[in-house]
């Protein structure tokens, strides 16, 4: 089992940043792909950006430009800085991680943007 702990959510206001960490511990065996999703009130999660090992990203459009994900391979750590935001971004933000084929969620950390 892998366990994802999330920190770094809060409130802010429009235009400001936030950044968001998440830790993998447990029987890990090579995490390949980790990411962030989110999920508003009354909406299906969505994806909002992942990283492979090797660096490789893909996010959603709506935060390119805004948002930068960074891992550290050796901490088993992923990072979500997000800048500029705004009050559509307000949500949960799910840790995602695929260790050696199996998914893992984060339990959620809220995110809320004032205009």
């Amino acid at each position: 089992q892998v366990q994802l702990v999330e920190s770094g959510g809060g409130l802010v206001q429009s235009g400001g940043s936030l950044r968001l960490s998440c830790a993998a511990a447990g029987r890990i065996f090579n995490i390949y792909l980790m990411g962030w999703y989110r999920q508003a009130p009354g909406k299906q999660r969505e994806l909002v950006t992942t990283i492979t090992r090797g660096g490789s990203t893909n996010s959603a459009d709506s935060v390119k430009g805004r948002f930068t994900i960074s891992r550290d391979n050796a901490k088993n750590t992923v990072y979500l800085q997000m800048n500029n935001l705004k009050p559509e971004d307000t949500a949960v933000y799910y840790c995602h991680a695929v260790n050696g084929g199996v998914t893992y969620w984060g339990q959620g950390t809220q995110v809320t943007v004032s205009s």
